[in-house]
């Protein structure tokens, strides 16, 4: 275009010249060697074009003849190339298909039309092409080798790299992906494996400088960045915790600042303050955390911030987080542990079971258990409770990559993968909320009632005393026929006793009398107690019958008779 605008100019500018000198006539005489030659302006203008554009076309005949050899060269040359580059993108696409023979041909047809050094493409394709077909040593060799030059050291620290990691070589691998990191903080994979394994050696300062190095480049988007830095700023103050408090606050501190939901490094802020005896600022941090994650390590360490405090402050402290979050799982478990604690047995009654109508798992019912152990000591509701633990999710926990830890980790133990921990439980909850719900209000409803029994209610105790019991008796009754005898040994279970023998004509039965003469009746003997004692393991599931209630044996039992 611009080439065209050019011609056309100067096209303008010979035609306006031309009309000039038309409309401007004139003669030019040239007197050369005794000769005069007279001609006119116009004939002498265009004699001077042509002789111009003459010699220009002759120059640029003689430069073409001059360099025809080099063009002839050049053309063949640009033929090769292209022949080549055909054949390394040929290459390459087997490569990457896995067709390792067509591969190997394609790569060395272009290395017989390109030359290595002047294409490094070649180079991958020969160590793509020699991991297809298994020679690892050759391409670490030619990974080397491209390590070495500038412009291809990051394909070949990568390769390297992969290589180290096949073989299991992990500090190999350590050192290429740091070489890689510390010339191109740009690249993903080398500043991820890097950062890994920094945290992994506990190498925190090294790892938050590398991270910034990546913020700044934009590897890492801002978010991600400042989550990870939180989190590499809470391990360092974890490990600061207990030798320089000071410095494990502030850590932890510019850890909030960036990630306001990261519970370890509240808590561990927390801690720091306390340590410094700063119960103002302990509560503060410990509160906004909660306002935001409530989460049972916070309550814990808020409840018990003050080692002084007797169980009713604590109880009073669980309830100020009650009141922060009302109708929180967390919020009515903190309170139902602290009021269990000062002996308030109802309260934590009522805020447990309203838990356990929230979210029905395993540790609201186990603290359900707990409290009916303090308050009642009946076994029964301990077992009822202990019954529903079993069948209930489970808590949740700190969970990454199938590992199950008791407390947070900055990176995951099985891939060290950083920030992989997270509060969740183990394995998905296979009813809703609703249902769940539903399974608390039937494990209220089938509770066993609440006996006012012995502080100790031990079975081989009750059985004792219901022996004593049954050994006085208030008058003789008729002895019992044989058959009533064996059906007796079974009361007040309605089982049937089946002996293998042979079966003989039975005798004539004789009229059954009321069950009530079938069975002793204790005598009321002035040792024994006016009302009868209640039995502790009436009620109790199938696994446990329980004692045999004398005043139940009164009743007309029901037998099946054989006969």
């Amino acid at each position: 275009m611009i080439r065209l605008f050019i011609f056309a100019i100067v096209v303008l500018g010979l035609g306006w010249s031309f009309s000039w000198l038309a409309d401007r006539p004139g003669l030019i005489s040239i007197t050369w060697q005794g000769q005069l030659i007279e001609t006119s302006l116009m004939v002498a203008a265009t004699l001077l074009v042509a002789i111009v554009a003459a010699m220009m076309f002759i120059g640029w005949l003689v430069r073409i003849i001059w360099s025809s050899p080099h063009l002839v060269q050049r053309h063949f040359r640009a033929r090769k190339r292209d022949r080549g580059y055909q054949a390394l993108s040929t290459g390459l696409i087997a490569a990457g298909a896995g067709n390792a023979t067509l591969a190997r041909k394609m790569s060395l047809r272009s290395r017989s039309l390109i030359r290595a050094d002047q294409e490094p493409l070649i180079l991958l394709l020969e160590a793509q092409t020699a991991l297809i077909e298994g020679k690892h040593d050759e391409a670490r060799s030619i990974f080397e080798a491209m390590s070495q030059d500038p412009e291809t050291r990051e394909i070949g620290l990568r390769g390297l790299y992969m290589e180290a990691r096949r073989l299991g070589a992990d500090e190999a691998a350590r050192q290429y992906a740091e070489s890689a990191a510390e010339n191109a903080p740009y690249l993903p994979w080398a500043a991820q494996a890097t950062l890994e394994y920094r945290c992994q050696a506990g190498r925190w300062d090294d790892a938050i400088r590398l991270l910034d190095q990546q913020r700044i480049a934009g590897v890492i988007e801002r978010d991600k960045a400042d989550r990870w830095k939180a989190v590499l700023l809470t391990a360092k103050a974890g490990e600061k915790l207990e030798g320089d408090p000071r410095g494990a606050r502030d850590d932890a501190t510019a850890a909030l600042k960036l990630a306001k939901d990261l519970v370890p490094a509240g808590i561990i802020a927390a801690k720091a303050y306390a340590r410094e005896n700063n119960l103002r600022k302990t509560a503060s941090v410990l509160e906004s955390i909660w306002k935001i994650t409530p989460h049972p390590d916070v309550a814990e360490t808020y409840v018990r911030a003050r080692s002084g405090d007797s169980t009713a402050d604590r109880l009073k402290r669980a309830e100020k987080l009650e009141a922060m979050r009302p109708n929180n799982v967390e919020s009515l478990i903190a309170v139902a542990r602290a009021a269990l604690d000062a002996r308030d047995f109802d309260k934590a009654r009522a805020k447990a079971e309203a838990a356990a109508r929230i979210d029905s798992r395993e540790g609201v019912y186990l603290l359900l258990a707990d409290i009916e152990e303090a308050d009642t000591g009946d076994q029964g509701r301990v077992r009822h409770w202990m019954g529903q633990a079993l069948r209930a999710p489970r808590d949740p926990s700190w969970v990454a990559d199938g590992i199950v830890s008791d407390h947070w980790l900055p990176v995951s133990p099985a891939t060290g993968r950083l920030d992989a921990f997270e509060w969740k439980a183990p394995f998905g909850q296979l009813e809703g909320p609703v249902e769940e719900g539903r399974l608390a209000e039937t494990a209220i409803a089938s509770l066993p009632a609440v006996h006012t029994a012995p502080e100790r209610t031990d079975v081989k105790a009750a059985e004792t005393k219901s022996e004593q019991k049954t050994s006085t008796v208030a008058e003789p009754t008729p002895a019992p026929s044989p058959a009533q005898t064996e059906t007796q040994k079974f009361s007040p279970l309605t089982f049937v006793k089946i002996e293998e023998k042979p079966i003989a004509k039975p005798a004539p039965t004789p009229a059954r009398t009321p069950a009530t003469a079938q069975t002793p009746v204790p005598a009321k003997t002035d040792t024994a107690p006016s009302v009868a004692e209640p039995d502790p393991f009436n009620g109790r599931p199938p696994d446990d019958p329980g004692v045999k209630d004398q005043a139940a044996s009164n009743e007309a039992p029901t037998r099946l008779r054989l006969y």
